[in-house]
């Protein structure tokens, strides 16, 4: 039995090549266009958050539980206008294991203010606070002379009343707020009432 090849006029004819299959150039321009078009349209379609701002804070309970705890006379902010946004309260062991007081607030600019406390304050708690930036000079208010520090690479103020006698509070006011919001925002602090 021999066996020969079939032949190949026997084969169905395949259609020929589409000229959108060579892959040239104005088809592959046409192609990214499209594409290009699509997520624009889907960036432009997506909603953005503009602000960056979770729920209101109690300030005020934590404050108090703190304040009887511990025996401090810590600080709240009182009767701030009401623009401003009260977006945390914590009471943390922090730098040196010192239990430190923590209350953030947003202005109404959208920058960010804390007031930070603890008993005995050592050198490395206030460093660590404002991030080791360069003192900057001094400033009055609510009747305090407060020093300032200021953090150019990335933006933080602050202002610190130290007190060095054994027993007594530090506070620290720090964030991206102005050194004139730091200064409203201190004459608004109190020691908290139970």
């Amino acid at each position: 039995m021999s066996t020969t090849p079939e032949s190949t006029t026997d084969l169905p004819a395949s259609p020929p090549r589409s000229r959108y299959s060579m892959g040239s150039v104005p088809n592959m321009v046409r192609s990214l266009v499209v594409i290009g078009a699509l997520m624009a349209l889907i960036f432009f379609m997506t909603p953005r958050v503009n602000n960056l701002g979770g729920p209101v804070v109690d300030v005020h309970g934590p404050a108090v539980s703190v304040a009887e705890d511990s025996g401090w006379p810590i600080s709240e902010a009182v009767d701030l206008p009401k623009e401003w946004k009260t977006t945390s309260a914590r009471y943390v062991r922090g730098t040196d294991g010192l239990m430190t007081w923590h209350a953030g607030y947003q202005a109404p600019s959208g920058n960010y203010v804390a007031v930070e406390q603890t008993q005995d304050a050592t050198r490395a708690w206030v460093e660590a606070q404002i991030n080791r930036a360069r003192r900057v000079g001094e400033m009055q208010a609510a009747g305090i002379t407060w020093v300032k520090y200021e953090r150019g690479a990335k933006v933080q103020n602050s202002l610190v009343d130290r007190r060095t006698e054994p027993g007594e509070l530090t506070t620290l006011l720090t964030g991206t707020a102005t050194f004139e919001e730091m200064a409203f925002f201190a004459e608004h602090l109190e020691p908290v009432t139970r």
